[in-house]
């Protein structure tokens, strides 16, 4: 099997590398300056400091001044760094672009420029890469449902290695397969990256819902379930809106991993310390004290400008989102406003709602990409 190098020795870089040996690769990783504490935990034997599970002995490591050396023969880049590292990440590879076949993408999040403008990864790192003379490789954006921890134990676990080259998806997903490891090839690139920093946002307000069951000690079953589709439907609308596929917002890369990063993820715990009523900045400041990065404070507030930079006319039919972020902010006590953002009171003056003389399908929390459409196309009947 050929080389890889994994960029970033995060936990997801290093739960990567068990189905990678595992496969035969030859895997290296490189750290940047800011993993040395892990490189060090690496270099003594001990586990890695977030996930306590071990490197893949076969995995030969690289400190940050060895980059060179750590992506020499390699086919493939693997970059699995906070999105905020992304930018430059990209400028220190760039000379290594033309050496290999592919660079997969397992960063989730959005990447603002210097004027302001929010970008999807992909856009971020062309624009990066022709700035530097370089021409981007082929890029496979990795999404799904993955708890990195449970991924380094060999436990099963299914992912999507999208592609904009369906025959590269397929080629390298089946390089990674295992008995416990399911990479399934997709083409919509844009989908997965929509929807992977995405449902860190929705599952804060499925957190919510749990912090307000544990401090009113009533069950909240049904407005989390109200919740979780709306999740759906909005993740659906803004996936679509950007370029992407809707019907990969119920999928691994949308329904998948809201679902596990809704029950166990680092923005679910910060959601429920919001619905027990602590200001998001003290949930915050106390969990990063912990090591605990809460990825949806940051990427949230990304996403809603982008939106309102490319498809301001979707934000009405955001509540959820738009709830979420303003709870970030402090501006409002979800638990006040999470009801209504789940139970969205549509327009009455809807087309078909006003000719049917009932609820809608097209405003229902459940409503596909399809309605979407149709929706598109009874506004511009009506106008």
């Amino acid at each position: 099997m050929p080389k890889i190098c994994v960029i970033g020795a995060s936990a997801m870089g290093t739960a990567l590398c068990r189905p990678l040996v595992d496969t035969g690769w030859d895997v290296a990783m490189w750290g940047t300056e800011y993993d040395d504490v892990v490189l060090d935990a690496y270099a003594q034997g001990q586990p890695h400091p977030a996930i306590h599970v071990p490197l893949a002995p076969q995995v030969k490591t690289y400190r940050a001044k060895h980059l060179d050396a750590a992506v020499r023969g390699a086919e493939v880049l693997a970059i699995c760094v906070a999105a905020v590292g992304l930018p430059d990440i990209t400028r220190r590879l760039a000379p290594y672009f033309d050496r290999v076949r592919a660079v997969w993408v397992l960063t989730k999040g959005f990447v603002k420029d210097e004027a302001g403008q929010v970008h999807l990864l992909a856009e971020a790192m062309e624009q990066i890469a022709v700035a530097n003379g370089a021409e981007l490789p082929t890029l496979v954006s990795i999404g799904g449902p993955v708890i990195a921890r449970q991924c380094a134990l060999s436990e099963p676990t299914a992912t999507v290695y999208a592609c904009q080259d369906f025959g590269a998806a397929i080629h390298y997903a089946r390089t990674v397969r295992t008995d416990y490891y399911r990479a399934f090839p997709a083409e919509d690139t844009t989908g997965v990256e929509v929807l992977a920093p995405l449902k860190n946002s929705y599952a804060i307000a499925l957190g919510v819902t749990e912090g307000i069951q544990e401090s009113t000690g009533s069950p909240q079953s049904n407005l989390r379930a109200a919740v979780f589709a709306q999740a759906i439907r909005e993740m659906s609308l803004v996936c679509e809106a950007l370029g992407g596929r809707p019907e990969s917002a119920i999928g691994l890369a949308g329904v998948g991993d809201l679902e596990v990063t809704g029950i166990s993820g680092r923005n679910k715990f910060f959601g429920m310390r919001l619905g027990r009523g602590e200001h998001p900045d003290e949930a915050e400041t106390e969990m990063k004290a912990a090591g605990h990065t809460v990825e949806g404070v940051h990427s949230t507030p990304l996403a809603m400008t982008l939106i309102e930079q490319r498809c301001p006319q979707l934000l009405d039919e955001l509540p959820l989102l738009r709830a979420v972020d303003e709870a970030i902010s402090g501006e409002v006590d979800i638990r006040k406003t999470l009801v209504s953002a789940a139970l969205p009171a549509y327009p009455a003056d809807n087309f078909a709602a006003s000719q049917q003389g009932k609820w809608n399908s097209d405003w229902s929390p459940a409503a596909s990409g399809l309605s979407w459409r149709l929706k598109k196309l009874v506004r511009r009947f009506k106008k």
